[in-house]
């Protein structure tokens, strides 16, 4: 094992340890340090996506000690070490890589289909009985409404092209501008759900694409601040408009 990953297992024993290690590191469990993987994971996203290999690195390291942490709280329980849990996505690996690992010939049809097939036959495996089986709760939202739909649809349970989302979303509008106020969050949940179920149709991750929308409106929303000069709030909604209209023409421009 390299002596860097030898040292990072010692410090995580050393901060459990019963007697003289760090009393929050001691009090925690699987359950609080969920949280902070959770986080730590889109700290590692969020570094990517700005390309800072510095903190690329350091992130990823933050979310090694996760694992390192959660492996040391399932040790001291006498359930598995860190280096179960190597073996096991180790195992995994090989297993779903039949063809590089093994001697099975290269496989046909495309990529996502075998990889979903090979997921799909594990699960069955460990006693799946529906195709909903194993799609993470702790999932944000948009992601899990996008897989529900992915796994839905390899049933057969899907639109054969673009209109059938987009009629669904135009209905699912009407439905939450008459709705009622107890019903109103149904209603919407039901509108952004299919929204996810268009977006998909053509082809496009709904996350990346709220992401990258996410982006370009707070990159135009600073822009409209200093063309405001830090007056943005006084305003009128009418000159808003315009300094968001400059703001994209000067977009386009560039």
């Amino acid at each position: 094992m390299p002596a860097n990953l030898d040292r990072l297992l010692a410090i995580m024993r050393t901060l459990r340890d019963p007697e003289t290690g760090c009393e929050w590191d001691r009090a925690q469990r699987f359950e609080t340090i969920v949280p902070h993987t959770i986080e730590e994971a889109y700290e590692v996203a969020d570094a990517v996506a700005r390309g800072d290999i510095t903190d690329i690195r350091d992130e990823l390291g933050d979310l090694l000690f996760q694992v390192v942490f959660q492996a040391r709280i399932a040790e001291e329980a006498g359930h598995f070490d860190f280096d179960a849990v190597a073996q096991a996505i180790a195992d995994k690996l090989e297993a779903r890589h039949p063809h590089i690992f093994g001697d099975a010939a290269m496989p046909g049809g495309m990529r996502e289909e075998r990889w979903e097939a090979i997921k799909a036959a594990e699960r069955e495996a460990k006693g799946a009985a529906s195709a909903m089986d194993g799609v993470a709760l702790a999932l944000p939202a948009l992601m899990r409404a996008e897989k529900l739909q992915k796994r839905a649809a390899r049933t057969g349970f899907d639109w054969p092209d673009p209109d059938g989302p987009a009629q669904k979303v135009i209905e699912e509008m009407a439905e939450l501008a008459e709705a009622s106020p107890e019903e109103q969050e149904a209603e919407a949940g039901d509108l952004l759900f299919a929204a996810v179920n268009l977006v998909r149709a053509y082809g496009i991750a709904p996350e990346s694409a709220l992401r990258a929308a996410n982006t370009k409106f707070e990159r135009r929303f600073r822009a409209m601040e200093n063309m405001a000069s830090g007056a943005f709030g006084q305003l009128t909604l009418d000159q808003q408009e315009m300094l968001w209209q400059a703001v994209k023409a000067e977009e386009k421009s560039a």
